[in-house]
């Protein structure tokens, strides 16, 4: 399967064009993050506010720092942010939701959707904002948070095909012959939401990387290195000065992200018949 939703995703233009994006822009961020692009990012210089040039494309910032050295890290982070939310999420996701349809209205399957009830009525700005706290600041606070807040999505979406799927023939003949329930819902029922993880896994991405840059530039993301959120909020600083570098730089680093995520997730979505799960 693991070709197949790729080609999906090619046969329609809009997921050809969120490929070609997300392949340009994923280049980039590997490229920077083995050291090829973008090490000068932290270095200043004489230059404060320096205008675009050959050997600064967005200038510097008030630190004399290259914007789009800076641009290129900040890249990267988003793709690590995005990446670790998402894999966190989609792990606890459909262990969770498989056990809970698995064993549905079980004790288990009543915690399970009553943890997702609980974590879905709290905003992931306010759960990041208390782990901030509780944790004395840190990047973990922001990691776990976003992993709480969007695991449930999955958990549902999974618990509701284990639930359908349990009562098809080939599981009723597992169960005959003997198999565990752990065997069933390892070997034969999780694998059978695949089509369903890969659709999720891409909306997850997305969301991570939105919710990394509001938390970053609200001051209770990310507190090392840098971010688009972080640039961004060095921006509104940098605009009432007159110098649009660094919202350039970041504001376009992040529209051609998104944009690239959005239309390869739609075209997998509607390639494979599947409704966005109401968040």
């Amino acid at each position: 399967m693991s070709p197949e939703w790729l080609r999906i995703v090619w046969r329609s233009p809009s997921g050809r064009t969120g490929c070609l994006l997300i392949l340009l822009l994923g280049l980039l961020a590997s490229f920077t993050s083995i050291g090829w692009l973008g090490q000068g990012w932290s270095a200043g210089s004489d230059i404060s506010w320096g205008e675009a040039s050959a050997s600064h494309w967005f200038g510097t910032n008030r630190l004399g720092q290259d914007i789009f050295d800076r641009a290129l890290v900040a890249t990267a982070t988003a793709f690590r942010v995005g990446l670790l939310v998402t894999l966190g999420a989609i792990a606890i996701g459909a262990c969770l939701g498989g056990m809970a349809g698995w064993r549905h209205d079980s004790w288990l399957d009543h915690c399970v959707m009553w943890l997702a009830g609980v974590l879905d009525s709290v905003p992931v700005f306010l759960l990041a904002a208390a782990l901030a706290f509780a944790f004395g600041g840190g990047v973990a606070a922001m990691y776990l948070a976003m992993i709480l807040s969007f695991w449930t999505t999955t958990a549902r979406l999974v618990r509701a095909e284990v639930m359908r799927l349990r009562g098809q023939d080939f599981i009723l003949a597992a169960r005959a012959i003997g198999l565990p329930g752990q065997q069933i819902l390892q070997r034969h029922l999780l694998p059978n939401t695949m089509h369903l993880l890969l659709v999720q896994a891409s909306l997850t991405f997305v969301a991570a990387i939105k919710t990394e840059v509001i938390l970053s530039f609200l001051g209770i993301g990310l507190d090392d290195g840098v971010s688009l959120g972080l640039m961004l909020a060095e921006a509104t600083q940098d605009i009432l000065a007159g110098h649009l570098g660094n919202f350039l730089a970041a504001s376009s680093c992040l529209f051609l992200l998104l944009l690239g995520l959005n239309l390869a997730a739609d075209a997998l979505q509607d390639g494979m018949g599947i409704k966005q799960a109401p968040s």
